[in-house]
C-alpha cells in the first residue's frame, strides 16, 4: 500500500513537472514567434516605404511629362489660331480694298447715270415737242383728206376694213385650198401605199354568208310530222328554241324566224337532226335541243378562242371572247361579222406596223370594233354604243373603247390606232363581193343620196354612180367658186355620214366647169 501511494505520488510529481516544463517551452516558443513577426513587419514596412517613394517619384515624372505634353499642344494650337487670325486679317484687308474699289466704281456709274438721265430727259422733251408737231400735221392732213374724199375718218376706216376683209377672205381661201390640195395629195399617196401593202399582205376569202332562215325537207309529209298531233311538236320546238317556225305552201321548206342568229342556228340544227332521227315528239325535241345548245355554245367558245389565238392577243375577258364567237352567226349586209372583224384586226395591225405604232392595240381594237353586234338584238342602241359599254364593262383599255366608239366617224379618235381601225373597217366592207344589200334598200339609198346632193345651193346636176359608192355633182360656175366647191364637197360628205346608212364608203366629187364660146365672123 505504501509502495502504491509512493508510485502515485511520483507519477503525480512527474505529471506536474511535465506540465510546468511544457508551459515554459511554449512560452519561449511564442516569444520567439512574436519577435520574428515583429521583424517581418518591420521589413515589410520598410519595403512599403521604399515602394511608396518609388511610386511617388514615378507619378511625379508622369505628371511632369503630361504637363509638358499639354503645354506643347496648347502652344501648337495657339500658333495655329494665330496663323488663322493672321490669314483672316489678310482676307479682311483684301475685301476692304475690293469694297473700296467697288464704291469708287459705283460712284463713277452713278455720275454717268445722272449724266445720261439728264440727256434722256432732254431727248424726251424734244420728242414730246416733235410729237405735238406731228399730231398737228396729221390733223391737218386728215382734214385735207376728208375735204378731198368727202368721207369722215370713221367712214373711211369702215370702207378700208371692208375691202381688207374681202381681200383677206379671198387670199385665205386660196391658201387654204392650196394647202388642202397639197396635204390631200401627199396623204392620199401615203394612204394608198399603206392600204395597198396591207391588202397585199392579207388576202382573205370573200365569203358572203346568207342568214339561214329556212330548212329543206325531204318531202311535204315531213311538215305534218313537224307540226304533230294538235300542233304539239311545233309548239314544243318553238318553246325550246325561242324561234318561230313558219310552215306555209312553200314546197319542202320550213321557214325559221328569229332576231337571234344563235337561236336560229340551234333551231336549224335541231330540226335537221330530228328529221334524220325520225323520232319527232315533245320529249325528243327537248332532248335534241338541249344537246344542240351545248354544242353551239362550245362552237361559239372555240370560234372566239381561235380568233383571239390567231391574232396573238392576250388578256381579253372570257365574256368578250364568248361574244366574239357569237359573231360567227351574225351577218351584216350578208357579210359574216366574225370574219369581217378578224380581217379588220389583221388590216389594222399591218397598217400599224407600217406606221410604227402599237400593232397589238390596233389588232385588239379591230377584233372588238363590232362586238356590239353580238347582242344588238337584245340591247337598245347602236352597235358602237353597245360595244363601247361592253368594252368598258370588261376592263378594256380606254384607247380600245374609243376606237370602238368612233370607228364609224361618230367622234374623234384619240389614237392613230383608232383611225386605222376605222380605215380597216371601211376597207373590209368596201371589198368587191364582201357585202350586198337588197334591191329595195339599194334604190332608196340612191334616191336619198341624190336628194341630199341637190339640197345644196348652186348644184346644177348630180349623179350616183359606181353602184352608189360615188356621187358626182356639177355646180353652176357663175354662182359657185372653186373654194366654195371644196366647201360643198366637205359639207356633203359630212351630211351623208349623218343621214345615211351604207356599207363601205361613198366618194363625193364636185365638178366646176367654165366654158367660153365666141364666133369669129
Amino acid at each position: 500500500m505504501d509502495k502504491l501511494n509512493l508510485i502515485l505520488l511520483v507519477l503525480a510529481g512527474g505529471l506536474a513537472a511535465g506540465f510546468i516544463l511544457s508551459g515554459v517551452y511554449h512560452k519561449i516558443t511564442f516569444a520567439k514567434r512574436v519577435k520574428d513577426a515583429e521583424n517581418k513587419a518591420q521589413k515589410l514596412l520598410q519595403e512599403a516605404q521604399r515602394d511608396a517613394e518609388a511610386i511617388k517619384k514615378e507619378a511625379e515624372l508622369i505628371a511632369k511629362d503630361k504637363s509638358l505634353h499639354i503645354k506643347t499642344e496648347i502652344e501648337k494650337e495657339l500658333k495655329e489660331r494665330s496663323a488663322e487670325l493672321n490669314q483672316l486679317d489678310k482676307r479682311l484687308r483684301h475685301r476692304e480694298e475690293l469694297f473700296d474699289r467697288k464704291l469708287e466704281q459705283i460712284d463713277k456709274r452713278e455720275y454717268n447715270f445722272s449724266k445720261k438721265e439728264k440727256e434722256i430727259s432732254k431727248r424726251e422733251k424734244d420728242l414730246s415737242e416733235k410729237e405735238l408737231n406731228c399730231e398737228k400735221l396729221l390733223k391737218q392732213h386728215t382734214e385735207t383728206l376728208e375735204r378731198i374724199s368727202g368721207l369722215s375718218v370713221e367712214e373711211a376706216k369702215k370702207e378700208l376694213l371692208k375691202r381688207v376683209e374681202e381681200e383677206s377672205k379671198f387670199e385665205a381661201a386660196k391658201v387654204a385650198k392650196r394647202v388642202e390640195d397639197e396635204a390631200l395629195e401627199s396623204a392620199d399617196r401615203k394612204a394608198k401605199e399603206v392600204l395597198s401593202l396591207a391588202i397585199q399582205r392579207y388576202a382573205s376569202d370573200y365569203v358572203s354568208d346568207n342568214t339561214i332562215a329556212s330548212v329543206s325537207l325531204p318531202n311535204d309529209e315531213m311538215k305534218g310530222r313537224i307540226i304533230g298531233r294538235e300542233g304539239r311538236n311545233i309548239r314544243a320546238l318553238e318553246a325550246a328554241t325561242g324561234v318561230e317556225l313558219i310552215i306555209d305552201d312553200t314546197p319542202e321548206t320550213v321557214i325559221l324566224s328569229s332576231f337571234d342568229p344563235v337561236r336560229r342556228e340551234i333551231a336549224r340544227i335541231s330540226l335537221e337532226r330530228l328529221m334524220v332521227d325520225g323520232r319527232i315528239h315533245p320529249a325528243r325535241i327537248e332532248e335534241i335541243v338541249e344537246k344542240v345548245k351545248k354544242e353551239v355554245e362550245t362552237t361559239i367558245r372555240e370560234a372566239g378562242d381561235r380568233a383571239v389565238f390567231e391574232l396573238g392577243l392576250h388578256g381579253i375577258h372570257p365574256e368578250l371572247i364568248k361574244l366574239i364567237g357569237r359573231l360567227k352567226y351574225r351577218t351584216s349586209y350578208a357579210q359574216n361579222v366574225l370574219q369581217h372583224s378578224i380581217e379588220v384586226a389583221y388590216l389594222a395591225g399591218i397598217m400599224a406596223g407600217e406606221l410604227g405604232v402599237d400593232v397589238k392595240l390596233a389588232k385588239r381594237a379591230g377584233i372588238l370594233h363590232d362586238i356590239g353586234k353580238a347582242v344588238d338584238h337584245e340591247v337598245e342602241g347602236s352597235h358602237q354604243f353597245i360595244g363601247t359599254n361592253l368594252a368598258r364593262k370588261y376592263g378594256e383599255n380606254i384607247k380600245v373603247v374609243n376606237a370602238i366608239e368612233v370607228h364609224h366617224g361618230e367622234g374623234d379618235p384619240i389614237t392613230i390606232e383608232g383611225s386605222l381601225v376605222a380605215a380597216a373597217d371601211a376597207l373590209s366592207a368596201a371589198r368587191p363581193g364582201a357585202r350586198k344589200e337588197i334591191l329595195e334598200s339599194y334604190l332608196k339609198r340612191l334616191e336619198k343620196l341624190e336628194k341630199i346632193a341637190t339640197s345644196f345651193n348652186g348644184v346644177n346636176k348630180c349623179y350616183a354612180i359606181q353602184a352608189g359608192r360615188e356621187i358626182r355633182i356639177i355646180v353652176k360656175p357663175e354662182e359657185v367658186s372653186d373654194e366654195i366647191s371644196a366647201q360643198i364637197s366637205r359639207n356633203l360628205a359630212k351630211k351623208i355620214e349623218e343621214e345615211l346608212t351604207y356599207p363601205g364608203q361613198i366618194k363625193v366629187t364636185v365638178i366646176r366647169e367654165s366654158r367660153y364660146v365666141e364666133y369669129a365672123k
